[in-house]
């Protein structure tokens, strides 16, 4: 599995939508990405890719593609 599949996997099984809702996302759009929501996220991500983030990038993982960003900090490719 691609680092862009396992990403795309971790948000829809966190947030329990389709792979293809996934790319749009951002925090709060729906009702599974609450506060609660996106630590369930974060902590799913940290595990899928064995990294740890910073609180800054926590705090600053808004959007899917926000976190596109945020994980190429940590030698994630996509």
């Amino acid at each position: 599995m691609s680092n862009t599949e396992k990403y795309i996997s971790t948000f829809a099984t966190t947030f329990d939508v389709g792979a293809d809702t996934v790319p749009a996302l951002k925090y709060q759009d729906i009702e599974a990405w609450d506060s609660v929501g996106h630590m369930g996220l974060i902590a799913a991500l940290e595990e899928a890719f064995s990294i740890t983030l910073d609180t800054d990038d926590i705090i600053d993982f808004s959007s899917f593609e926000k976190g596109k960003e945020i994980l190429a900090k940590y030698n994630v490719a996509f």
